[in-house]
């Protein structure tokens, strides 16, 4: 099949292309590489084809079998500090992608976030549970309202019978994730490795599940070949709960750090201004387990495994002392 993924260089991007290819398909990519990285992907692949170039100004030239579209704002600092850019990139992308796909009758998957249940503290969540937003004052509740808006787009685009697959990442990690997009677990485990605090956001206490990468793009591929899930919304993610502490705590233990420091910050000196987070968020993964039988197959510990054997090697340091 030829298949385009919007945001094909970043870190789930990346390795969706990656599955893709092993698939035979050939691959074209629209990524500006704000976010996206050329190192992620071998681009002398003859079955590779990457347009630089924001999803808004992609000007389409030849109809595609499948579409994924994953390019968005990303990182919570980025979110917070740029309201206007976020809300454009995220809603306009998707009204782009969206439109070609009416026009081509093109089955579409649609990324979207955990972040759109907001505050609510009713875990495990399912899809059909209440999106709990906080003020507009607080800026980090743009991102989820503009993937909100991109769910909206979606679902009437599908009402009008295109065939659309609306995703719910919980914490995607793996090894291509870059400490510069913010994310906690390259940041904790590059900090552990160089020697470095590891600077917890509040209390510690507030709990995330992590899904390996790879499990993330199994369930997107096994969606988008499952007619029976278009026109709906899945969770895609792991279950298995960790508090923000603890998984300090396990990631200085797998480094072997003698003299581990942990630091707290509120957030309001963290992100420079107000901010709000959740106490737990936990995905109910039954919908797409009962579906298609996805289940994550990769352990926190195996990630954190897997995680810093990579930084470690990129860093090409010994674990410090």
């Amino acid at each position: 099949m030829r298949v385009l993924v919007t945001g094909g260089m970043g870190f789930i991007g990346s390795a969706l292309v990656d599955a893709l290819l092993r698939f035979g398909h050939e691959v074209d990519i629209v990524d500006n590489l704000v976010t996206g990285k050329r190192s992620n992907l071998d681009l002398n692949c003859p079955k590779v084809n990457l347009f630089k170039t924001r999803v808004e100004d992609w000007k389409p030239y030849e109809p595609y079998d499948v579409i994924f579209h994953l390019a968005a704002a990303l990182g919570v600092q980025n979110v917070v500090d740029n309201p206007i850019e976020t809300i454009q990139t995220n809603i306009r992308s998707t009204e782009k992608i969206l439109e070609y796909a009416y026009q081509t009758k093109t089955p579409t998957f649609i990324a979207s976030t955990s972040e759109v249940y907001g505050k609510n503290t009713d875990v495990p969540y399912t899809e059909q549970h209440d999106l709990v937003m906080g003020p507009t004052s607080v800026s980090r509740w743009n991102y989820a309202c503009s993937k909100m808006i991109d769910e909206f787009l979606g679902l009437g685009y599908a009402e009008k019978g295109l065939p659309i697959i609306i995703g719910r990442f919980f914490n995607t990690v793996g090894p291509k994730q870059t400490v510069e997009s913010g994310m906690v677990i390259p940041r904790f485990v590059h900090n552990a490795l160089t020697g470095l605090p590891i600077t917890i956001y509040g209390d510690g206490q507030q709990t995330r599940c992590f899904c390996y990468v790879a499990d993330t793009v199994s369930a997107i591929i096994r969606l988008m070949v499952t007619p029976r899930a278009y026109g709906q919304v899945f969770n895609i993610g792991s279950t298995e709960e960790v508090s923000m502490l603890n998984l300090a705590e396990r990631i200085l233990r797998k480094v072997k750090v003698s003299k581990p420091i942990i630091e707290f910050k509120d957030y309001q000196s963290a992100h420079g201004k107000p901010f709000e987070d959740m106490i737990r968020r936990v995905p109910s993964i039954e919908k797409i387990t009962s579906l298609t039988g996805w289940k994550p197959q990769t352990n926190l510990d195996t990630t954190l495994d897997i995680i810093i054997d990579h930084a470690h090697r990129n860093l090409q340091i010994t674990n410090p002392q």
